[in-house]
């Protein structure tokens, strides 16, 4: 996302694992929420002689019910109460 809507909708990029491949990189993609995911694809990097390239996916706002996916977040901060009822869905999740 990005701040007018869905990067997708507005300017795609495309499958950009499949373009670092193009270019030989090696390539990885992980579920950016996933710290385990995340470290894996780090402790590997450098055990080949081709550059390396993590590719996380991510969902923008993940685990705050109106904020999750809702680009209208993407520029703007939770007013108070907002902050707090999100603050308590992360809590609880």
């Amino acid at each position: 996302m990005q701040i007018d809507g869905n990067c997708c909708d507005i300017v795609n990029l495309g499958d950009q694992a499949a373009k670092w491949r193009a270019f030989d990189w090696d390539v990885q993609e992980v579920d950016g929420h996933d710290v385990v995911q995340i470290c894996e694809a780090l402790d590997s990097c450098g055990t080949s002689n081709r550059p390396s390239i993590i590719i996380a996916r991510t969902v923008k706002g993940k685990g705050v019910s109106f904020m999750e996916n809702n680009v209208d977040f993407h520029g703007k901060a939770p007013t108070p109460e907002e902050m707090e009822r999100a603050l308590k869905e992360i809590e609880h999740s």
